[in-house]
This record gives C-alpha cells, structure tokens and sequence, in this order.
C-alpha cells in the first residue's frame, strides 16, 4: 500500500483501496478493462465443499460457541448487490464466531433456531420474503437484525405491529443525511448516498429505544436504527458510502449486542510502517525505530524484497542493501513486527497504473488511471491463478532467506488488490492478512468470480473472513500530505479524528500505517493523538 510522494517517481497511491471502493463502500464495476462473460454455473460450496443446499455459505471464526445467520436479496435489478452487502455482513460477524450465508428466499421454517443471532440485508424493493421468515421473526427469541428494504412487509403481515413493536414505517425518506449520532457521538453520512432514509409514521418511546438518529441539515433527526425487544432495525444499507468515521461502525458496534453483549469496553491502536524495500533509506528507518522503541511503542513494518525500476534498468535485492538489512533486524529486535507486502509491488514492466516501478504499482491486480484522473481497477493480471501467486509469495519469502531475515508469517497485498485466487494462495501460505481487501459477487452463490461486480471493506476489529483468514483491521487510513487522483490530504489530525469516531466500536480498534519517508515528527504527533484518547498501541501478534 502507498500514498503520496516526495519526487515525480514515487507517485503514492497509497489510499488506493480507500479510492475505487472505499469512498463508495460499495462498488459495482461494470465493463472495466477485462470484460467479464456471465458467469457459469457452479455446483454451490459451503467452505470448499460441495453441498447439497442451494447458494449456502459458511465460515468464519470456529471454536466460540457463537454463530450467525446472514439472509440476503437475489431478485430485482441488481442481485450481485444483495450478494456483496451479505459478504461485508458475514465478514464482520466473523469477528464473533461462524455465520452461514444464503438468500432468503430459501429461508424455511425455524431455520434460525441453529444461530445466536440473524441479520436480514433487504438490498431489494419489495424482494418476497418467504411467509416462514416473517413468521420466525415475529416470534423470535434471539438477536434479529433487519436493514433496509421490505420491512413493510412484517409490519403488514402483522395486525399489531405498532402496539407490539412502539414504531411503524411510513416510507423512504429522500432528505439529506450527512450524519448519524450514536452514543453520544457524531459519524458521517456521505451526502452523495441518494438512496433514502427509512421514516416512521410512530415512535413509542416506551416501547422501542432510538439506538441511533440521521441528523438533516437543518439539524432534526429520524431514527438510523432503533430496537423493539429481539428486533433491531436499520434504515438503510450501511455499507454504501464508507469512510473511516462513517456511521458503518454503528452497525459494527451493533453486532456486540446480537453477538457477545458481555463484550467489555476496550481501545487499542496499530501503527505499520509501509512500502520498505531494497532501495529505502536506513537512516530513516532507524530514526523513526529507534523513536518508536524510545516511547516502547510496538509496531509492524512491510517489506518487498525486490526492487524493480523497468524505465531506469534498476534491480535491487534485499541481501545487496546490508544496511537496510541491519535497520531490518533492529526494527524485529526492538517491537516491531515484519509483514510480507509482496514480491516487487509491482508487475511486469509496464505501467499498473503509473511506471511499472516497485512501491508505485499494483502486483496482484491491474489498474489503470482515467481522463478524469481516477485509479480503475481493470481485473487480475494475465495468467492469475492460486499458483502464480503461491509462486511469487514463495519467491518472496526465498529472497528473505537470503537476506538472512526470517519469513514473515503476516500477509499485505500491495496497493490491498488481489483476486479470489489470490486471496486463496495467502490463506493457504500464511492465515493472517493485514489490509483492507476486495470482495467479490460469486463468492457466496458459488458461481465464478465477478470481477465486474465488487466491494471494498475495511474492519474495525480482528475477523475471519469469507476467504477464511484472519484479517488484521487497519481502518483509519494514512497521512497524505498532499492529495492526488482524487483523493484529499489527509493529516495527523485527520487520523486523530477518524480514531475518535472509532471509538464508538467498543472493543475496536484505530490503525493506520505511515510511510518512514514522511519523517518522525508528523507519525510521533499521530501517534500521541490517538494515544491522548485512551488508545494502547499493541503488537499484531497480540490480536
């Protein structure tokens, strides 16, 4: 992953996961750079195994006694939607334990009996909800999470709806939300997010509790989410339009309650130096180390073994830079943790998207920038597949070797793009990964990948995700000093700021990563800030 630059060359893109996916939440890529034929049918998985249930999905973290149900939409216009919400959904409830994913239409009677809790993603308009579904909540005795669309339907079907539950829909509020306050404090609502806000005709106080307002211009407010005994219910999708302080850690927070309620309050931070190679400065990398150590702050560091230039003929390898090797081996010594961020951060020679130079481009995805100055993503590379991938992993970890420094055993995609198949290598190679990543439709349905139709996620705490590893969050972002395609600066106080918004997610975390180039002063005053309100700073390990 890389930001800004100091010089023409290092071109930073650093918030490229926070820019084609993550200022959108989620992103529907149609006819992008490699065209996509439909995808073929394919016998339905459950973790890698054939099943005999339609479009059924399981994973997540095993072992905690606690598990969800994750229904989703599949008709209407846009289904691959349904598909993708239901991903970020599932990815988040493997924070707490397993969840089993499959449309709802193929929900049958006392079907979530099995669960701890259940959470509904009503993507499409008046999608028909089977009759056993809206029965088995009506008469639910664990956690039910409702978002969005066809809550119209329970309340319909239910002659006493207002007098059980204290409030009643009315209809989608079209008005502009530009925040949500929960807790007390105040998250953002991107004003380009057009798809409405459910309203309410009735809101009993005494029977029903307001969890969370949007707040309009002018300053009043309906309720985001509000809780009628088992029945928790969200007024819109909340993965559309994320940022790092966006009113998606509500939901976040939510799933304590349906999940693990007796959940302590807890804040911890993370810090990874990013984008090291053959070609870094040791004498930045040991001033910002030896600070780091000095204030016995633990951190982790990504490293690329080999440095590539095709435009100048440069190729430098990690065991020909003894003196970053030696910073390397201080940093390991002193609270740091060493992460694997590829081979080359770069692919082929060509420019993916700007020069084909290491730290300035993708390696396990391709890219390119449009007249408007945006980074596409276009699709996996030429002849991906789990084993090209496992080849460079495997090369990189050779040049380690060789270096005289241990494997790292935590993963990062450069620039936070892969493919499914190569999501699948790191799963396999290492377990763990520390990024945001991309998702994609057909994961869940068990048909091929769609890499026209994908989603971007960043996590406020630890998960499992739907590729079955163990994702490390970093969801606060990065300091840039000046913006580029697209994207604003970002400072110091902008990562305090985003880490104080997070601290709505009660066990959650704050976690960002700096470039060592940028110097010590502006990461010490990041650090402080986050520090200053009541974050510990925590090894990856730790987690």
């Amino acid at each position: 992953m890389t930001t800004s630059a100091r010089s023409p060359r290092r071109r930073r893109t650093a918030a490229l996961a926070a820019s084609a996916f993550l200022t959108a939440g989620v992103l529907l890529v149609t006819g992008l750079g490699q065209s996509q034929s439909p995808a073929a049918s394919a016998t339905p998985t459950v973790s890698g195994r054939a099943v005999s249930e339609p479009a059924v999905f399981t994973g997540g973290l095993a072992g905690t006694g606690r598990s969800a149900l994750v229904l989703y939409d599949t008709t209407g216009q846009w289904p691959q939607a349904g598909e993708l919400y239901a991903i970020q959904t599932a990815n988040l409830t493997g924070h707490f334990g397993t969840f089993t994913t499959m449309p709802v239409s193929a929900y049958t009677a006392g079907r979530m009996k099995g669960f701890t809790a259940v959470v509904y993603v009503g993507s499409t308009y008046d999608e028909p909800l089977p009759k056993a579904f809206l029965d088995d909540v009506r008469t639910a005795d664990r956690p039910v999470i409702w978002m969005n669309h066809n809550i119209w339907q329970l309340a319909s079907t239910t002659p006493d709806f207002t007098a059980r539950y204290g409030w009643l829909p009315s209809e989608l509020d079209r008005g502009t939300f530009e925040k949500v306050v929960y807790k007390g404090r105040t998250l953002s609502r991107d004003v380009r997010n057009e798809a409405g806000l459910m309203g309410y005709t009735a809101v009993d106080g005494t029977k029903a509790e307001v969890l969370a307002g949007a707040v309009r211009e002018n300053g009043t407010q309906i309720p985001w989410a509000i809780r009628s005994g088992e029945l928790t219910y969200i007024g819109e999708i909340p993965f559309a339009h994320t940022t790092a302080s966006d009113r998606y850690l509500v939901f976040a927070d939510l799933l304590f309650d349906a999940l693990a309620p007796q959940t302590a309050e807890r804040h911890r931070a993370m810090v990874r130096l990013e984008d090291i190679g053959p070609a870094a400065d040791p004498a930045e990398l040991m001033k910002i180390a030896t600070e780091l150590a000095r204030r016995k702050i633990p951190y982790s560091f990504g490293v690329y073994p080999l440095h590539k230039e095709p435009e100048k003929g440069v190729e430098i390898r990690l065991r020909e830079r003894p003196e970053v090797v030696e910073a390397l081996r201080y940093m390991l010594a002193n609270g740091g943790t060493m992460i694997m961020h590829g081979y080359t951060h770069q692919y082929t020679d060509a420019p993916n998207p700007y020069n084909g130079a290491s730290g300035d481009d993708f390696e396990f995805y391709t890219a390119h920038v449009d007249k408007k100055d945006y980074v596409v993503y276009d699709g996996p590379v030429a002849g991906d597949s789990a084993a090209w991938a496992r080849g460079r992993m495997d090369a990189s970890a050779a040049e380690f070797r060789a270096a005289g420094l241990p494997v790292p055993t935590i993963f990062e995609f450069p620039h936070y793009a892969a493919s499914v198949e190569d999501y699948k290598a790191a799963t396999v190679l290492f377990g763990t990964r520390y990024e945001r990543s991309l998702y994609f439709a057909g994961t869940l349905s068990g048909t091929a990948p769609r890499y026209d139709h994908m989603a971007g996620q960043f996590f406020p705490y630890t998960v499992t995700d739907v590729y079955g590893s163990t994702v490390l969050p970093e969801n606060i972002g990065n300091l840039i000093p000046k913006g580029y395609n697209n994207h604003p600066s970002v400072l110091s106080a902008d990562l305090v700021k985003a880490a104080e918004a997070n601290l709505v997610v009660r066990d959650g975390m704050a976690s960002f990563f700096y470039h060592p180039y940028l110097g010590v002063e502006r990461l010490v005053e990041t650090i402080d800030g986050i520090r200053g309100l009541g974050y510990t700073f925590v090894a990856p390990g730790s987690l």
